[in-house]
């Protein structure tokens, strides 16, 4: 069903039932915003919330900025069939993409962090929890080098050394070449077990694990807290969160996850130059770009990069975060002509973008024109009102006029031939 019909139809009544209305029964307001000549239409509503088809437990992966996985649901379910290919240029942790497996869609994924890729595959490919617990007994705990880098205000001795263990046997494993996707498993749960604030992560009471505090933030904070880190035992952390990752997961799940892994795509580059995408073979991108400078991706990042014995300084040069409204457009203009070269005939885009600056700058007005040009056809603005969070009031978000509480999902089509 085309986008601008299926909001259309809850336009000033209220929906139906169907599984793709609006959750709280409320009409729909339509509206028209006249953009670089252009009258597109703008519909706002709660079209989904998190209680909406509740997320598998798959999802329950900590990246900073992410969107919640019935963002993506809503418009996979609406634009696409079983088998359709679904792209995310700016995949961060993968929940475009590991939602489009779990609805049996072909995926692609891109992301310039290859921290990205490290959470993402490995949930394509999920391993028996009995191997699981086999391989982290058979990991020493011990760690007989020299560490390169303090991490005793993180950590207690015997926890900094069980992770510096694990940290030299999964990269030893990789640069040789023979991790397998146990391996992958066991790394991307230790990543996501770094740091937070509660006995379920490895460090002491830190900021929840989609950031990582400084060394020097974490000693103040201590000092604010008195508190000294106390013991982890990693190898029972990793095993109790893997658990609770898979536990929505049946074997049906399993083996379709596999079967969108298997022909999935998983790159580590630049949103602009994709050429392991061939051309038409989206039918449905859904993403969301960094955002000026509100996120700091690498500098967030910078324990779980030494985790994975990646260059966080290198990730940071990359990683477009920039002050200047120009030089975020025109980087985002080329990789709206390159999403026009892979997109489908008669595939779709779906664009996510906040309010920054306080509301000041509506992203949502400066993306129209960008792909517009590129050869698109903008069908609409989706404005999607949500609950806050733990995570925006950490933020500062405190109403609907700024930050990324308010989705505004700017939505292309490219003609069909």
């Amino acid at each position: 069903m085309e986008l601008a019909r299926y909001l259309e139809q809850f336009s000033g009544r209220s929906p139906s039932t169907s599984e793709q209305s609006p959750p709280d029964g409320t009409e729909t307001i339509t509206d028209t915003v006249t953009i670089a000549g252009a009258d597109i239409p703008r519909f706002t509503n709660e079209f989904w919330t998190s209680q909406q088809r509740k997320a598998s437990s798959l999802h329950e992966i900590s990246y900073r900025a992410c969107f919640k996985p019935q963002l993506p649901a809503f418009f996979i379910r609406l634009l696409t069939a079983k088998g359709d290919r679904v792209y995310d240029p700016f995949s961060g942790r993968g929940t475009t993409v590991i939602e489009a497996g779990l609805l049996g869609r072909q995926v692609a994924a891109n992301d310039i962090n290859p921290l990205s890729r490290i959470l993402t595959r490995s949930r394509f490919f999920i391993p028996e929890q009995r191997a699981v617990e086999k391989r982290l007994s058979e990991i020493p705990r011990t760690y007989t080098g020299s560490g390169d880098i303090d991490l005793s205000m993180f950590y207690d001795g015997k926890t900094g050394e069980e992770i510096r263990s694990l940290r030299d046997y999964l990269l030893i494993k990789d640069e040789s070449g023979t991790d397998d996707d146990i391996d992958a498993w066991i790394r991307m749960v230790a990543t996501n077990r770094l740091t937070g604030h509660s006995a379920g992560f490895f460090s002491v009471y830190t900021l929840p694990p989609n950031q990582a505090v400084s060394p020097e933030s974490q000693v103040k904070i201590n000092m604010k807290r008195s508190q000294v880190p106390q013991y982890r035992d990693t190898h029972t952390l990793i095993m109790r969160k893997s658990r609770s990752v898979v536990r929505h997961i049946t074997a049906g799940t399993r083996l379709d996850l596999q079967k969108s892994g298997d022909s999935g795509l998983f790159l580590t580059g630049d949103s602009r130059n994709t050429p392991q995408i061939a051309d038409g073979s989206v039918a449905l991108t859904v993403t969301s770009p960094p955002f000026l400078d509100i996120v700091q991706y690498s500098k967030d990042n910078w324990l779980r990069c030494w985790f994975n014995g990646i260059d966080d300084r290198e990730i940071s040069q990359k990683i477009t975060v920039t002050r200047s409204l120009a030089e975020w457009s025109g980087v985002m203009a080329e990789t709206f002509s390159e999403l026009f070269r892979v997109t489908s005939p008669g595939g779709h885009v779906a664009f996510e973008v906040g309010e920054v600056r306080k509301g000041t700058i509506r992203l949502d007005e400066e993306v129209v024109p960008l792909g517009i040009r590129a050869g698109f056809e903008c069908i609409g603005i989706l404005i999607n009102r949500q609950n806050f969070t733990k995570t925006s009031n950490i933020w500062g978000i405190g109403n609907n006029n700024c930050g990324t509480n308010t989705n505004r999902i700017v939505v292309f089509k490219k003609e069909e031939k």
